[in-house]
């Protein structure tokens, strides 16, 4: 049995045809949230040795690693919110000039924002000037609330805001059910200052160029450009190993990779993955599965296919590439197709 306490926590429920029957996959979904209710009454049960764990995970220093000069992550691991790992699924971090520190996304609840704070400290006292949040997905910001006393400029898409809203009491709701009492005071931040389109923050001696991308994995995706390092920090706009979740536009997602391949970068930080990686080389396997799925479900479209028939064969001949991809392919299908039977 899956020590995942929940399944596919940091995205709302997939929309599927009302015509579409429940597949196999989807049926162990449910077998697997039937079972995240059971493990929720055990969380109440054992609140004492579940704080144990999460003080070991605390008091442990946080693993990160210098990819650049000035630049440190701290890699999230392939696996949804649970106790075992406090949301720390994905790729967090920060970056340091000579006159102050910006972070990039916050972790998935509060516990894990602190132990990021901590790990700051360890390198650097120069102040935490900046909080800048890639997207709306709780593994990303659910730790922000951390670095509130910092009074840092929070820097977020437009259209972030709008989507935080949307989504918050969902989100919390999901990530209370995953980690119990250990949820507590973890809170989505709004951004102080959005990005429009484009704009250049100095941490001192060091240009980081924000960028607000069109609709893509979000429709509020920001990508951060370093460029002392060329090094891009793309958030959840690169998966790597872990199977790419499309909550946005799949064609927007291709275009605005098109668009990313033509910066002056030769490594990225994925919002999944590696801590680094060679760009834009990294961008090959990302490629190839979303070209599939549009592919493949364009041609179901022209011989007037179903929904059914995409959920059950388009893009499958990746399964084997991508990690969590019973958990994320579908409904990646499912959007996929509503948004090409449109063209």
């Amino acid at each position: 049995m899956s020590n995942r306490l929940l399944n596919n926590s940091s995205y709302p429920p997939p929309t599927t045809a009302p015509d579409a029957k429940p597949s196999d996959n989807a049926t162990g979904q449910v077998a697997r949230r039937g079972f995240c209710c059971g493990v929720g009454a055990t969380i109440l049960c054992c609140l004492p040795a579940l704080r144990a764990q999460a003080a070991q995970l605390r008091e442990a220093p946080l693993e990160l690693v210098e990819v650049a000069p000035g630049i440190h992550v701290s890699q999230g691991v392939h696996q949804e919110t649970a106790v075992d790992n406090l949301g720390a699924i994905a790729n967090v971090g920060f970056i340091v000039g000579t006159e102050s520190v910006a972070v990039i996304d916050t972790g998935g609840c509060l516990l894990w924002g602190q132990r990021l704070r901590e790990g700051i400290r360890r390198v650097t006292e120069l102040p935490i000037a900046y909080v800048i949040e890639t997207h709306m997905h709780p593994d990303h910001v659910f730790g922000a609330a951390a670095f509130l006393p910092d009074h840092p400029q929070i820097l977020g898409h437009r259209n972030l805001p709008a989507a935080l809203a949307r989504r918050q009491e969902y989100y919390l709701r999901r990530l209370k059910e995953a980690l119990g009492d250990l949820a507590e005071g973890s809170v989505a931040v709004p951004p102080t200052r959005v990005i429009d389109t484009t704009t250049e923050i100095d941490l001192g001696g060091r240009i980081l160029e924000l960028r607000a991308h069109p609709p893509a994995h979000t429709d509020n995706d920001l990508s951060i450009l370093d460029r002392n390092t060329q090094l891009l920090w793309a958030g959840d706009l690169l998966f790597m190993d872990r199977v790419p979740a499309l909550d946005g536009s799949l064609l927007g997602w291709l275009a605005v990779m098109d668009d990313l391949a033509r910066l002056p970068a030769s490594s990225v930080v994925p919002g999944h993955g590696p801590r680094s990686a060679p760009w834009p080389r990294s961008l090959t396997a990302q490629r190839r599965y979303l070209q599939q799925l549009r592919d493949e479900i364009r041609a179901i479209l022209r011989r007037g296919g179903s929904m059914e028939e995409a959920m059950a064969s388009a893009g499958r001949s990746e399964a084997s590439r991508w990690l969590l991809f019973d958990d994320y392919h579908q409904r990646n299908v499912a959007a996929a197709f509503h948004e090409l039977e449109w063209e």
